[in-house]
């Protein structure tokens, strides 16, 4: 269960550019999907761990007589392996004890120096010590599921990778899931195959505890995406982006007419906009959880997961919601989350201030002005660039925000659970981070 997404991508085109001007632009997108699929099970071995695993495979792609659901039925707890698997005798398992700021400080490090880069090695994600603790203790998470490799000799943390429980929904079915993420193994050790027994590892520890299937993200192909998305970025500060390579200047753009092009208001204009309370869980609830009955997979959100994951946090998660100043009732919310990149190689700049859009949901503000109300205050905040995939109702905004489309993709996954066909972006409602 990997994870390499990409930490950003250089938005191919510039959004005032008429991309509707060539009708062939966009659908050619198909064609590339048969024949990437056809390369895929092509090279089948590629793929010689997934072949073994219960995931949906590429033999079995537009087959419709499965059955939706589960793969494999769970095991009897039993007869689940108790000790952990070998690893090469030079190494050894520890739990990471994410309370620990001497544990943290380390997984931390091992990221910003071993974690996902972009394709061309000018940036690499840069997770906060901060978000980490966030994203790794959820409300019951297990602590056994954040699971760390050791040297022997030097007890340096040389590998990574970690579980949380969730709930998700996928059409009717509220489904117990670990969301697999943080699959990081130190760049000198690449050689050694340690990534398929941690993956057999942390699948081991998730069904210890009764839960028997998982979803995460890649930036690479596996057997087999339930969805293929592609991340979206807005300049907020351009003339940094084009610096740094982000992002080139436009055929016939210069630098003033970019920054103008990328200007906002200095304040958000909708009416009773302000940052999301304590107070404000339960409404915020049953706004999100009305808003993501509409997807075929969702989270299924309960007070306590919307306290967690979306009460604001300092340069971790943003929330903003809109009071009606008649009413009083909150009709419309947006959050983002913090992750910056470490920019490889720069003189002048060392970290790229990265929003990412989370969840957003619009019942009486309009969502594009909603979002663009999102921009403004993460440009108030120094953010560079905001990014958004192109899941549940986010096309809706993408261009008319001026969005450009990047060269990332992220493709969905889920372990022992077969959709029959696969979804377009706007039918998924999770945001994995």
């Amino acid at each position: 269960m990997g994870d390499n997404k990409s930490p950003s991508g250089s938005p191919k085109e510039n959004p005032d550019n008429d991309s509707d001007a060539n009708p062939l632009a966009r659908d050619d997108s198909s064609l590339e999907t048969i024949v990437r699929k056809f390369q895929d099970s092509m090279s089948l071995k590629k793929h010689k761990f997934w072949e073994t695993q219960p995931v949906g495979q590429f033999k079995e792609v537009g087959d419709s007589s499965l059955p939706e659901g589960p793969i494999e039925p769970p095991t009897p707890l039993s007869e689940v392996k108790q000790e952990p698997y070998n690893l090469p005798s030079a190494y050894e398992w520890t739990t990471c004890d994410m309370d620990s700021e001497e544990t943290c400080l380390e997984v931390y490090n091992l990221l910003k120096n071993n974690y996902v880069e972009d394709d061309e090695n000018m940036f690499r994600f840069n997770y906060s010590k901060e978000f980490l603790r966030w994203a790794l203790r959820p409300p019951s998470y297990f602590r056994s599921w954040h699971i760390g490799v050791r040297a022997k000799s030097s007890k340096k943390l040389v590998a990574f990778i970690t579980g949380v429980p969730a709930r998700i929904r996928v059409r009717d079915e509220v489904v117990r899931m670990a969301e697999i993420n943080f699959l990081c193994v130190h760049k000198k050790l690449r050689s050694k195959r340690l990534a398929p027994v941690m993956i057999k590892e942390v699948t081991r520890r998730v069904h210890l505890e009764n839960i028997w299937q998982a979803a995460y993200t890649a930036g690479v192909v596996l057997p087999t995406p339930i969805t293929t998305c592609q991340y979206w970025h807005r300049s907020l500060n351009p003339k940094k982006l084009i610096d740094v390579g982000f992002s080139r200047l436009g055929a016939r753009m210069t630098m003033s007419r970019t920054i103008k092009l990328y200007k906002l208001p200095d304040s958000p204009v909708t009416p009773g906009f302000r940052k999301m309370e304590l107070r404000d869980v339960p409404a915020v609830t049953r706004l999100l959880r009305n808003y993501l009955s509409q997807f075929v997979v969702a989270p299924d959100f309960d007070e306590d997961d919307v306290e967690h994951w979306l009460l604001p946090s300092e340069n971790v998660v943003d929330s903003y919601l809109v009071e009606s100043p008649e009413t009083h009732e909150i009709t419309d919310f947006c959050s983002f989350y913090t992750l910056p990149s470490s920019i490889l190689g720069n003189q002048t700049y060392s970290t790229l201030k990265a929003a990412y859009s989370y969840y957003n949901v619009s019942t009486k503000t309009p969502l594009l002005q909603l979002m663009n109300d999102a921009l403004i205050v993460a440009k108030q905040k120094d953010y560079d660039v905001f990014n958004a995939l192109d899941v549940m109702q986010n096309e809706s905004f993408l261009k008319e925000l001026k969005f450009g489309p990047g060269d990332g993709q992220l493709h969905y996954y889920l372990y022992n659970y077969r959709i029959r066909r696969e979804l377009k972006p706007s039918e998924l409602g999770l945001v994995l981070l």
